[in-house]
């Protein structure tokens, strides 16, 4: 069964949603607020999140962004007292796929979740899993480890393939520094974020022969794969 993450300040409110999706047949954690929301997140598998917009410690926006960032596909729904088109802009900006304004209807969002991830659902079935990635010149095979250029090639660490794997996954694309922590190491501890940046260190010399690839450290984000 799909599960869904449900970030809701208002903790009545967040309760009464949680046990209707629940009973509706949609498992659903809930947190009650933006820090709680991210750590859930990154802790869990989920295949829809709702964020409410106004929330303490964290917005609904700035959740949205560091999901978008993480790299997962996962559509999201906001909440919201606001109906000014300027937030509804904002949230389609960070990546929404819907946005509901309170009061609502909880079968109106029962329906819009079920279409949103039907759409997903299908969304996936017409994509098979990539296996062997093109980075610039490099040919990067994940399930054999092997990172080739030309006639060249490197055997690479299970750590180093997961690494790669993630950044290929997310070419051009920000990743934030404590999501590949806790999805490769399982928390992102200071000797865990120490032994990432030798392994990042590793991936850009095996990269170097193709100048148009750049591993790009963001101050007080994360990393990018840049090619081009």
């Amino acid at each position: 069964m799909p599960n869904l993450l449900l970030v809701e300040d208002d903790a009545n409110l967040g309760m009464l949603l949680q046990e209707y999706l629940t009973d509706k047949g949609f498992p659903t954690d809930l947190a009650t607020d933006g820090q709680k929301g991210w750590q859930h997140f990154v802790d869990k598998e989920y295949d829809l999140c709702i964020f409410d917009v106004m929330m303490p410690k964290k917005d609904g926006f700035s959740l949205a962004k560091e999901v978008r960032m993480s790299g997962r596909d996962v559509p999201i729904i906001f909440l919201t007292a606001k109906s000014m088109k300027e937030d509804t802009m904002q949230g389609f900006r960070v990546g929404a796929d819907d946005y509901v304004t309170k009061p609502f209807d909880r079968e109106e969002l029962l329906m819009r979740i079920q279409a949103i991830l039907r759409r997903y659902t299908r969304q996936s079935d017409q994509q098979e899993e990539i296996k062997v990635f093109r980075i610039g010149q490099y040919t990067f095979d994940y399930n054999h480890q092997q990172l080739a250029i030309g006639d060249h090639s490197a055997r690479l660490t299970s750590k180093e393939s997961e690494l790669l794997r993630l950044f290929c996954q997310n070419l051009n694309q920000p990743i934030s520094r404590s999501f590949a922590l806790k999805t490769i190491w399982g928390d992102d501890s200071y000797f865990n974020a120490r032994s990432m940046d030798v392994y990042i260190t590793k991936l850009r010399k095996y990269l170097r022969e193709d100048p148009s690839i750049q591993i790009m450290n963001l101050h007080g984000e994360g990393f990018k794969l840049m090619v081009g």
